[in-house]
């Protein structure tokens, strides 16, 4: 059974403020919580390296393309503020072509190499 000092110290370890008045009432709940933690500890589990394999569960999607390459980076590149002036009509892209013909988009540089 927990006395009300443990269970203020607990409060004050927790940085909860427990009145004087309040304290009784915790005293009761919180023997009422180590009574139920008594019961799960009574439990028979059964032993054995598949005791755990319910709770493995893969919960990624598999790696994959979610839609078809490029079909949002007009609708992306039509946020920036140069994009008509830059594209001038011919079609944005996100990687470079190897002859650095293609429309790229501009933003502001965030990272300084010293």
């Amino acid at each position: 059974m927990a006395t009300a000092a443990e269970v203020a110290k607990l409060a004050a370890l927790a940085r909860i403020s427990v009145s004087e008045e309040e304290l009784p009432k915790f005293v009761k709940e919180f023997d009422a919580i180590l009574e139920y933690v008594g019961k799960l500890e009574t439990l028979k589990l059964p032993m054995g390296e598949d005791r755990e394999a319910p709770l493995l569960r893969n919960v990624m999607r598999k790696d994959g393309e979610p839609h078809a390459p490029g079909i949002y980076t007009e609708k992306l590149a039509e946020q920036f503020p140069c994009f008509a002036k830059a594209t001038q009509g011919k079609p944005a892209t996100t990687q470079p072509s190897g002859d650095e013909e293609g429309v790229f988009l501009e933003v502001k540089q965030i990272i300084t190499h010293d």
